[in-house]
């Protein structure tokens, strides 16, 4: 009896080991798999492949808009002016021509299929501010003849918010990290500098203009933890946005030849948080980061998105306008 116990004693050391060490190594592998789905979660920017954004109806491009001259003009920052796009695919080329290796869906559908007579210049500046618009970039586009359309494209607003980065003490043109009472005199002179920005527009154009103007995004997808990106953490900083894009907004119900982009909409969900599958604006359908690396840009699928909100906008509003014109 004694040796059968004996025995027995001496298996169990072994077993308790061999038990440690399953525990050890299950333990092991799910820290390794929340360590790693941390990573996914909160650092993990996948951007995906292929078109980006709604589909554009192709039947509104199978017919002329017009045959007067149009003038196609981009003014704004660098979202206008394209910066981190691949060659040819800034959404303002991709408005006026289809570059080589167009999506499918997209072939054909551009402003050059249906305004023949238009030309482009784009006067934007990467890194300007609404301010820079004004002085800087405005002075650059002259009055038109009196047969000459205006079709113009406008994204300001977002520098005078995200620079300098934190890295100086917030001031108008370089708010980072200001509050909202800190920037409510900013954000009404911005007002009144769209609205001088707008009249500008207008006088360069006696044949008269459509104004095509984009509110501002924002990368944090809406839940304003830019530290999650890199930078400070800013407490009203989604507040501040908000009160600019209700500015745009409110400038736009104005006035009648000015039409509102919704950008700040549309890349919801394509931010820092694209991949989590349990945020408030996740997009199922296309679960990817629309940014460039600077997160400040629009990446070339991005751009896509960008374009066709544009086109679309634009079928909407300017094949009756031109028509108006016309008679």
């Amino acid at each position: 009896m004694s040796a059968t116990n004996s025995h027995t004693d001496s298996e169990r050391p072994p077993v308790r080991k061999r038990r440690r060490l399953i525990v050890l190594c299950v333990v092991g592998l799910l820290l390794c798999g929340l360590a790693l789905g941390y990573r996914h979660f909160w650092y993990s920017h996948p951007m995906g492949t292929g078109p980006a954004g709604p589909r554009v109806d192709r039947n509104a491009f199978a017919t002329t808009w017009t045959e007067q001259p149009v003038l196609l003009v981009g003014l704004g920052d660098s979202v206008t002016a394209g910066f981190g796009s691949s060659p040819g695919h800034s959404y303002f080329k991709r408005l006026l021509k289809n570059p080589s290796n167009e999506f499918a869906d997209m072939q054909g559908i551009c402003l050059s299929k249906v305004i023949p007579n238009i030309e482009a210049r784009n006067h934007s500046l990467s890194g300007s501010t609404s301010l820079e618009c004004l002085d800087v970039l405005l002075p650059k586009l002259e009055v038109q003849d009196e047969k000459t359309i205006g079709v113009v494209v406008l994204t300001t607003g977002g520098n005078d918010i995200i620079h300098n980065y934190g890295r100086t003490p917030p001031r108008e043109h370089a708010m980072y990290g200001a509050t909202v009472k800190q920037a409510r005199p900013w954000i009404d002179n911005f007002r009144d500098r769209l609205q001088t920005i707008l009249d500008a527009i207008d006088s360069r154009f006696p044949a008269g203009c459509h104004i095509f103007l984009a509110n501002i995004y924002d990368p944090t997808d809406d839940v304003g933890d830019a530290h999650h990106a890199g930078l400070p953490s800013w407490t009203d900083g989604l507040a501040v946005i908000g009160e600019y894009n209700g500015v745009i907004e409110d400038v736009i119900t104005q006035r009648d030849n000015v039409h509102l982009i919704d950008m700040h909409g549309a890349f919801l969900g394509h931010g820092i948080h694209c991949v989590k599958f349990w945020a408030k604006h996740y997009d199922a359908g296309d679960p990817h980061y629309w940014y460039y690396d600077n997160l400040e840009d629009p990446n070339d699928r991005g751009y896509d998105a960008l374009r066709r909100l544009f086109l679309l906008k634009m079928a909407e509003v300017l094949p009756d306008a031109f028509g108006r014109v016309e008679k």
